[in-house]
């Protein structure tokens, strides 16, 4: 039980997280581009106007996902409760790769907004 309970802290802290950055990137995203922290790809960090609306989306999208993930996670640590230590691990591990994946899912759709919304050049269409 202990374990179990270890394992879901450990599985809330990446959509707490999301959370904050989320909230963070739309109220305060980083004010000069950077190469150390937020969101950083070729096409966010073209000017400051792409790096200002790469935020706005990622800290919008990042914060309605960690609304989702919570309760989700917690629902899906529910069938490990009980169980042996190796089975509440894997099942841990299988909860954080699914929340992973949707955290490195969310660039296709930032780059898509940023894509669509500057030309090559970062400009503005």
């Amino acid at each position: 039980m202990v374990f179990w309970a270890f394992c879901l802290a450990m599985n809330l802290l990446l959509p707490a997280i999301m959370l904050a950055f989320g909230w963070l990137f739309q109220k305060k995203p980083p004010r000069r581009i950077n190469g150390v922290y937020g969101y950083r790809t070729a096409r966010s960090m073209k000017n400051q106007e792409t790096w200002l609306f790469a935020h706005k989306v990622c800290g919008r999208l990042w914060f309605r996902l960690g609304l989702l993930l919570l309760p989700v996670s917690v629902c899906a640590m529910l069938p490990a409760l009980g169980r042996s230590v190796n089975v509440v691990g894997i099942w841990c591990c299988i909860v954080e790769t699914v929340q992973l994946v949707v955290l490195i899912g969310s660039i296709y759709p930032v780059e898509r907004a940023l894509k669509r919304t500057f030309d090559d050049f970062g400009k503005k269409r």
